[in-house]
């Protein structure tokens, strides 16, 4: 079937949204990349000093916990001992009667 040049613009016009384009000169172009370069650069470098910011309150937390647990296990230790002991020597006491 054979559309007409008509026939395509009204049916595209109506289905798609007209595109509009915008002719630039070389120089202009060039000005254009380098602010987006410089835009995605900038992003780069605040992420970067978020997710640095990130890991290192990260690894406070974790450094903290870990000495928290160390200190638990301390204060853990000597009683655990004891208690070892005196269950050894309620075995000892049972076995002898």
């Amino acid at each position: 079937m054979y559309t007409s040049l008509f026939d395509s613009f009204v049916a595209d016009s109506f289905f798609t949204p007209m595109r509009t384009v915008y002719v630039v000169s070389d120089s202009q172009l060039e000005e254009i990349k380098r602010n987006q370069r410089q835009q995605e650069l900038e992003n780069l470098q605040s992420s970067r000093k978020r997710l640095e910011e990130t890991y290192h309150s990260r690894i406070k937390i974790i450094n903290e916990r870990e000495h928290e647990l160390h200190e638990e296990l301390k204060a853990l230790a000597p009683a655990e001992k004891k208690t070892e002991f005196a269950a050894e020597e309620t075995e000892k006491c049972a076995v002898k009667t």
